[in-house]
């Protein structure tokens, strides 16, 4: 089975009896053959969580028909809120990036390999180091720096960039700016951020060292979707590794940033594929 040629339904909505079988009976009476379906129920909140995935080749109406005739049958009986892909559209991702090269150079890599089934829009960044990066791919490069006395007039120009090259959604390869209100509201669970992630957590710079000082034995990361209050929106994934008294300070940052860059392109995978869904601030991924 070829997986672009599928169509994604992800839905939520309050938990009740009959809605798988309402959902597949419909799917099936138009000649779908579902390849994958995957479900949550959330009893603390009493709703409910579905992914479902089909084969279009037998599929007998057109999608925008679907819409029309699931929004009747299915998504109005159980009150849903829902969102319908095909798997042939590529998603346009653009890179936020700063002086850190190690995530937005292994994003390129993957990129590169398809072993990302996405378009990259456009490289943006505070600073120029990454630009022979970006062109050595032919990739579009902006160099938007950010001061205190600019953030408000960069952000607009960062949005008026993004919408010139059709952006889907928006990676922070260690991007080390916060991000304004005005552009999370116009790309809300579309920006997606790693950072690392400690026990007992360093703010501030050189958080490595900071480890080092305090003998942590467990280094992580954590990629999460992007929200006003900063490093605390809904988490998509994460990682860990043990570490001990033997790890110097570049042992640290070495293991740290092998592990930034696995979670953050394992949650980009799980956006790309729409596996991904966000309810309270907290969210469900699909395996």
């Amino acid at each position: 089975m070829n997986r672009h040629h599928t169509a994604v339904l992800l839905m939520v909505c309050p938990d009740c009896n009959g809605i798988i079988a309402n959902v597949t009976a419909l799917l099936a009476r138009l000649g779908a053959n579902i390849v994958y379906l995957d479900q949550h129920t959330d009893h603390e909140s009493a709703m409910f969580f579905m992914r479902v995935e089909w084969d279009l080749e037998c599929f007998s109406v057109s999608l925008d028909d679907f819409k029309t005739i699931f929004t009747h049958e299915s998504a109005r009986k159980f009150d849903m809120i829902w969102e319908l892909y095909q798997s042939a559209v590529h998603q346009r991702m653009a890179i936020f990036v700063s002086k850190y090269a190690h995530c937005f150079l292994d994003l390129l890599a993957r990129w590169r390999t398809a072993s990302l089934n996405v378009d990259i829009s456009v490289i943006i960044s505070n600073h120029e180091q990454v630009r022979t990066d970006a062109e050595r791919f032919s990739l579009p490069f902006e160099h938007i720096p950010i001061t205190a006395a600019n953030r408000e007039a960069q952000t607009e120009e960062q949005i008026r960039v993004l919408n010139e090259y059709r952006t889907d959604f928006i990676v922070l390869a260690r991007y080390m700016q916060i991000i304004p209100p005005a552009l999370i509201n116009a790309y809300s669970n579309r920006i997606i951020n790693i950072h690392h992630s400690f026990l007992p957590g360093f703010p501030g710079a050189k958080p490595y060292h900071q480890a080092y000082v305090r003998g942590v034995k467990i280094i992580g990361a954590t990629a999460h979707y992007v929200t006003e209050e900063l490093d605390a929106g809904p988490i998509i994934e994460q990682d860990v590794q043990r570490v001990n008294h033997k790890f110097s300070v570049d042992d640290l940052i070495a293991t740290g940033q092998d592990i930034e860059r696995s979670v953050l392109a394992r949650a980009v995978q799980a956006h790309i594929e729409r596996r991904v869904l966000v309810y309270n601030n907290r969210t469900v991924v699909f395996s």
